[in-house]
């Protein structure tokens, strides 16, 4: 894969190139992720509030080490990044460029429209120019901020339905369906450089799938620029479908777009009724027999979850010429959000590093499938 060609934005000379490709090389010794990977896609991670202050010397050199690839967990959130009206709060979200481009990463801008984490004033909305109104300065406020900055952004964030249907957000309820292909044209005008997804959980399911195939689709056949779909991957050891993501591979790159896999973990826990995905709507009282890892992970369960990770990385090795993208929906376990979802204080092991930040065995398998001889 030519890093440079991905990174544009930030790779801007051949010297440039010349010498990230040497400190690659260079960082086969160490043996990390972005350079095990350098030849296939990008590995990203999401980073906290904590991340982006470098707060943590020893999960900042983790974050550099091993990632070439970040995407904001919250903070460019419109409930964030825009709390009222008239009011825009950028200050997180500089820095978060600022270090992404200090670091000479691929730089994610997540999300611009979605239905959930708005901003309390939208919900007061009550007719459908003010609805359009606010999704315009928003789009055209964020994006155009960033612009030349951001190497893709995550237009519109989960707009399906489990059974492919249109989500009946406040934009589809306002706007109707034509506001996705809205959100797109404003994107691709307010950062015309920046490659532009659509993002969801689930989208590997069939019927989902369906769904998003169809509205990607209807995008591409009005002329509005889409270059790639995120396939969140939120995912549990016990029920890991590999024929699914392999189909969702093949079938959305048949669209001639970027596949990429934008918030990807494993969660050990049981969950309530086989729930599956990632709507944050949905929570689940506190028992002890959903929390069974309070206090360590068994040797069993640390090798089942090496296991699934092994089985994921070879499918998407096998398909890299279809992948831009593998972003881990976290830096270490203590970071995930699975702690809190969809059941409140557990202890969740999804990631490949612990909560003292030192690699699991899971990373090893990971890095082995690259690097063992």
């Amino acid at each position: 894969m030519d890093y440079c060609k991905i990174t544009k934005p930030i790779c801007s000379t051949l010297l440039f190139c010349a010498l990230s490709t040497h400190l690659s090389f260079g960082q086969n010794k160490t043996q990390s992720l972005k350079s095990a990977y350098q030849e296939d896609f990008l590995i990203g991670t999401a980073l906290g509030t904590e991340h982006i202050l470098e707060r943590n010397e020893k999960a900042n050199v983790l974050i550099k080490r091993e990632f070439n690839a970040i995407t904001p967990e919250n903070i460019m959130k419109s409930q964030l990044i825009h709390p009222t009206p008239d009011r825009y709060n950028f200050d997180l979200a500089d820095k978060y460029v600022e270090y992404g481009q200090k670091n000479e990463m691929y730089v994610v801008g997540h999300t611009l429209v979605w239905h959930s984490q708005l901003p309390a004033f939208v919900a007061k909305i009550k007719n459908a120019d003010s609805v359009r109104i606010f999704m315009t300065e928003h789009i055209n406020t964020v994006a155009g901020r960033y612009a030349g900055k951001i190497n893709s952004w995550d237009v519109v964030n989960e707009a399906l339905n489990e059974d492919g249907t249109l989500r009946k957000s406040v934009f589809l309820n306002k706007l109707g369906e034509g506001y996705i292909k809205e959100a797109f044209e404003l994107a691709a005008k307010a950062d015309p450089n920046a490659s532009l997804y659509y993002n969801d959980y689930n989208i590997e399911q069939p019927a989902k799938r369906k769904g998003a195939i169809e509205l990607i689709k209807k995008l591409q056949a009005s002329g509005t620029k889409i270059d790639g779909v995120g396939i969140q991957g939120h995912w549990s050891i016990k029920t890991l479908n590999l024929k699914d993501i392999e189909d969702s591979i093949i079938e959305f790159s048949k669209l001639g777009i970027k596949v990429a896999f934008t918030e990807l973990d494993l969660t050990v826990l049981p969950n309530p009724w086989d729930l599956r995905g990632a709507d944050v709507n949905q929570r689940f009282a506190e028992s002890p027999e959903m929390n069974p890892y309070k206090d360590a992970l068994p040797d069993s369960v640390q090798t089942a979850l090496a296991n699934r990770y092994t089985d994921i990385f070879k499918l998407f090795l096998k398909h890299r010429d279809k992948i831009s993208r593998v972003t881990f929906w976290g830096v270490d376990d203590s970071h995930s959000w699975l702690n809190g979802f969809p059941i409140r204080n557990r202890t969740n092991y999804p990631l490949l590093f612990d909560r003292a930040l030192e690699p699991k065995k899971a990373y090893q398998a990971v890095l082995n499938l690259k690097t063992a001889k």
